[in-house]
């Protein structure tokens, strides 16, 4: 069954449940189990979390569900409190990760090893379940979904966990060294010797400008909706042929993606705003200096990016004219989003039961974001002379099939999301409403920024 119909079940039997409960004999002892759920400290993102329970729920287990950015301490006090039987944690950055391990050690530290499941989409099997269990002295297992959940807390509840499994096969082993040097790595690469000096474009201005006003009908064209239906959604194609496929995206994802949008636009859920800027900059090895005004000899800002430690040896600051070069290049940032009335109308649908609208609105003004995140580079192209060079259809842009790229902190080629500090300064979107969590991640949610590069060579990497 499509997750959107799981969940208009799962409405159904919230509906029937809370009717009939108070007709029924309570006993001691009818739970299931209990699992409390937290989205780590400085992460905003909750869909994955609220989707485990619901599925939980409405399967008889107790979920007390604590929110967003929870810290270690109230996840460990929600659990001791309510007397859990289980900890789920979720994530969607590389930070998330790297806090959730944290989060081990603080319970190591402190003699506590109850069952956790990890949840998030950077995460992995092997990360989990190799290097995290071999850290943590409790039992730990990955979730990859709302389903994968339910199977592990039942696992847990029946005595038989994954997770304790895999915990006494790393302690045995000796855990997964993930981090082992490759005899491959090289120590300084150049990968900028070997790219072709790039015209420097000029920009229409320099320095910030916001942007309001903009019409939803001209962002809905740059909606992936492979990335919404198939992604945020769950309409999965499974088993099931191209035409059959096609008719259920006719007759059912369609006609709900086309009343969102009237929606969207008739009540004013979502409100686009952009701020970006052009700046003046230089790269010095690794670090790219970006100067207020032009001119300035002095840069007030400078961002160290990673480099590739494998051939070619990729850094951003490489697509940047050198200090050496005695030249001035040109940078471009951005932020978007569509506002906090995304974010209000998406957790009142959770909070009222209504899970499928909730679903549907969540990735709507998730996906709504970054088409106006590629609408707006388009605009920066454009501004900067090199438009053209665009391929003629929108979907060729989800491909990279347009000039330069635009890359956003925390994903491979810049993983340090505290670089979002560096934006924050640059174009002050705190003037919106617009903020940073303790992890760097941007409030609201339904936002997304970018360092844009002009360079024709610039493409996706990881480092």
């Amino acid at each position: 069954m499509q997750l959107p119909f799981v969940l208009q079940s799962a409405e159904t039997m919230k509906a029937a449940v809370s009717y009939l409960e108070p007709h029924m004999e309570k006993s001691a002892g009818q739970s299931k189990g209990k699992i409390v759920l937290a989205t780590v400290k400085g992460d905003v993102h909750d869909i994955g979390k609220n989707l485990v329970d619901i599925i939980l729920t409405n399967n008889g287990y107790g979920v007390v569900n604590l929110g967003i950015k929870q810290p270690i301490d109230s996840i460990l006090q929600g659990f001791e409190m309510n007397q859990a039987d289980a900890i789920g944690m979720s994530g969607l950055l590389v930070k998330s990760t790297i806090v959730m391990r944290e989060n081990l050690e603080v319970m190591n530290e402190r003699g506590l090893m109850p069952p956790v499941i990890l949840g998030g989409a950077a995460l992995t099997r092997k990360y989990v379940e190799q290097d995290l269990a071999n850290i943590y002295h409790g039992p730990v297992s990955y979730a990859k979904d709302a389903f994968d959940g339910l199977r592990l807390l039942s696992d847990i509840m029946a005595g038989k966990t994954a997770g304790e499994k895999l915990l006494k096969s790393s302690k045995e082993t000796g855990g997964a060294k993930l981090d082992e040097p490759d005899e491959n790595l090289i120590e300084h690469p150049h990968f900028a010797d070997s790219l072709e000096s790039a015209v420097i474009p000029k920009p229409p201005f320099w320095g910030r400008r916001v942007v309001q006003g903009i019409p939803l009908k001209a962002i809905y064209p740059y909606i992936n909706t492979s990335a919404l239906f198939r992604g945020q959604w769950g309409f999965k194609h499974g088993k099931k042929s191209q035409d059959e496929f096609a008719q259920i995206e006719r007759e059912t994802i369609l006609p709900v993606f086309e009343k969102l949008q009237a929606k969207a636009e008739r009540e004013q859920i979502l409100q686009p705003l952009v701020i970006y800027g052009y700046y003046e900059c230089q790269s010095r090895g690794d670090e790219l200096l970006i100067f207020g005004k032009p001119g300035d000899s002095v840069p007030v800002e400078i961002l160290n990016f990673p480099r590739q430690k494998k051939p070619p040896g990729r850094c951003i600051s490489d697509y940047f004219r050198s200090a050496e070069s005695g030249e001035r290049d040109v940078v471009a940032f951005h932020l978007v989003t569509v506002g906090e009335k995304a974010s209000a109308y998406t957790q009142a649908l959770f909070a009222g039961n209504q899970y499928q609208e909730y679903l549907y609105w969540h990735g709507f003004g998730v996906e709504t974001a970054e088409g106006l995140a590629e609408y707006w580079h388009a605009q920066i192209r454009k501004e900067l002379g090199f438009g053209d060079e665009d391929n003629s259809e929108i979907r060729g842009l989800f491909k990279q099939q347009y000039r330069g790229s635009r890359y956003s902190f925390g994903y491979p080629a810049c993983p340090d999301l505290s670089d979002q500090q560096v934006i924050f300064r640059l174009l002050r979107p705190e003037e919106f409403g617009l903020s940073l969590t303790e992890e760097f991640q941007i409030v609201p949610e339904q936002s997304t920024s970018a360092i844009i590069v002009h360079h024709p060579q610039a493409k996706y990497f990881s480092v």
